[in-house]
Order: C-alpha cells, then sequence, then structure tokens
C-alpha cells in the first residue's frame, strides 16, 4: 500500500527540493491554517482597536486626531468613537486569514516555481508576487464589510445606520446607488495590494537587516523577547513606509461613500480634490495609526507563531 501523503516526512522530499521543507518547521495545511488564524488575531484585533483613528481621518472637517476625537464625543457620545467596529473586526479578520496565510502558501509556491537559486537571488520578488497575490484575494472578502464601514463612519449622523446589521441591509438595498458589494473594490485594491506589498516586503527586509547587521549571531540563538521585539520594531518601520504608500486611495476610497461625489468617477473626484492633497490630508494620523498597526500585526502575528512553536517570521 502506497503511504498517504500526510505520512511523508521532510527526508522523503529530499531528492527533490521543496520550499515548504526548507526550514525547520514543515509547511503543510496545518502550518497554513495556524497562519491563517494568526492573522485574523493580528488584523481583526488592532484594526478594531484602532477605529477611533479610523473615525477621524476626514481632513476636511477634523483638523487633528485630538481635536476630531474631542469633536466626535461631543456631537454624537463618546459610543461614536468606535462606529463601525463590527464590520471591521469581521471583515479585517477575513482580510488577514487570507493575508497572512495565503503568503505564506505563496511564497512557497512561487520558490518551488523558480527553484532554489533562483528563489535565493530573487527573494525580494518572490516577498513582493506572494504578498500581492495574497493581498488580491484577501480584498474580495473585504470588500463588502470595509463599504458598509465607510458609510457608517462617513455618514452624517442620522442620516444611515449605525448598527451593523440594518447598516449591511441598507447597502445591499441600496446597491444600485452604493455599487455595493463590490465596488469599492478596484480603489480597494489600489490601495491595499502596495500597500500589502510595502508592509511585507520592507518588514522582511528590515528583519533581514537586523538579523545581518545588529544580531549577527543565528537567530535561534537569541530569546523569544529579543526575536519579538525585532519583529515589533521591523513593523513599524514597514507601516510608516505604507502609510505614505497606500494614503492617496485610501482618502480616494473615503471621498467615493460622500452623497457629493454620488455618481463621480475616481478621476473626477481626484482631480476636484487634488491631487496633492489625496497624497498629504490627513497623512500625519495615517502614519500614527498605520505604524501602530502594522507593528502590532506583525508582534501578535508571531507570538502567535512562536507560541505554537513555529518561530517568528523572517531572519538571514
Amino acid at each position: 500500500m502506497a503511504p498517504s501523503t500526510s505520512s511523508i516526512t521532510p527526508s522523503a522530499h529530499a531528492a527533490k527540493w521543496d520550499a515548504r521543507y526548507a526550514g525547520p518547521v514543515p509547511h503543510d495545511t496545518t502550518y497554513y491554517a495556524k497562519c491563517m488564524l494568526g492573522g485574523v488575531l493580528a488584523c481583526g484585533l488592532t484594526h478594531t482597536l484602532i477605529t477611533p483613528l479610523d473615525v477621524t481621518v476626514d481632513p476636511q472637517k477634523y483638523r487633528g486626531l485630538a481635536a476630531g476625537l474631542r469633536t466626535i464625543a461631543a456631537e454624537e457620545g463618546s459610543r461614536a468613537l468606535f462606529k463601525g467596529w463590527v464590520p471591521t473586526f469581521i471583515g479585517y479578520s477575513l482580510q488577514g486569514a487570507a493575508k497572512y496565510g495565503f503568503y505564506e502558501f505563496f511564497k512557497d509556491t512561487y520558490s518551488n516555481l523558480v527553484g532554489p537559486e533562483k528563489a535565493q537571488e530573487y527573494k525580494g520578488l518572490i516577498w513582493c508576487a506572494g504578498s500581492a497575490s495574497a493581498e488580491f484575494f484577501a480584498d474580495i472578502a473585504l470588500c463588502p464589510l470595509e463599504m458598509t464601514k465607510v458609510k457608517v463612519q462617513t455618514s452624517v449622523p442620522g442620516t444611515f445606520p449605525v448598527a451593523f446589521g440594518p447598516a449591511y441591509g441598507k447597502m445591499w438595498a441600496e446597491r444600485a446607488n452604493t455599487r455595493f458589494p463590490f465596488g469599492s473594490l478596484v480603489p480597494l485594491w489600489s490601495r491595499q495590494i502596495p500597500y500589502t506589498v510595502a508592509k511585507f516586503f520592507f518588514f522582511e527586509k528590515t528583519v533581514q537587516m537586523f538579523y545581518t547587521r545588529v544580531f549577527t549571531k543565528p537567530k535561534e540563538s537569541y530569546s523569544k523577547g529579543t526575536q519579538l521585539g525585532v519583529t515589533f520594531a521591523s513593523g513599524y518601520i514597514a507601516g510608516i513606509i505604507c502609510a505614505i504608500v497606500s494614503h492617496p486611495a485610501d482618502s480616494l476610497v473615503s471621498l467615493m461613500s460622500k452623497p457629493a461625489n454620488k455618481g463621480k468617477g475616481l478621476g473626477q473626484i481626484a482631480s476636484e480634490f487634488g491631487y496633492m492633497n489625496l497624497a498629504t490630508k490627513g497623512l500625519g494620523t495615517r502614519v500614527l495609526m498605520i505604524g501602530t498597526l502594522t507593528g502590532l500585526q506583525w508582534w501578535i502575528y508571531d507570538s502567535f507563531k512562536t507560541a505554537l512553536g513555529m518561530g517568528t517570521t523572517g531572519g538571514k
């Protein structure tokens, strides 16, 4: 009787190089599933935590983070600071599962396609291709929830439901006007794919720099605390770059949901708002938000992996 696939050991793959078995932990189906769960924790929790920052990113109304928080609390009550937290949690949990789990899968798949030498030589391109492929699918899962969240957060108080069920229902009922559920998918791709490519590439590159130039001994020789410290620092640095890369498209997604822009094309909205404004208005708040967000996401993800004996991400 032929052995089942699940019973094959790493030594059985010695004759043919396989990226899934090139490291100390085999990348089997269980490994990818654990990475998906880590992504749920990393993205779902962090995006929900910073909902108040997300609510105050409208540069036309709020002249700063503190002023925005005070204005919303005074006008709508403190609960309004977490408007849209339910679609945020559900949407970014789904996105996180696909983002991290599929990244590991595509990274191994593309490495196997090119072979061990090219996989090492073009490691950066594989990081980019893997993260872009993962985000393509992740955004399909996120889009309906993101559209609902943005509509809840940007609507004039009293003109649109705040509770998730009624808000989602109204988005569906008015889909001819809202273009729900995938009307924002293209601008979402334009925002999230560059963001994710930057997030994963610069994270992996920064981790590589730390273990090449600062912590030069084998990564496994350092404590878990040190490794997770490298993870957080690398994530924060990557997050700052991500904020700059994704801010114009993120601003455009928010502008699309405004009643005044109903029926307008993306080019017209961008032209009327101003291309420089798209790139710079509200950028300071976004740098704070995305830097913290990305650092925390990678720290949570790697903490989860470490707790399960999977080790931290990246290295020399």
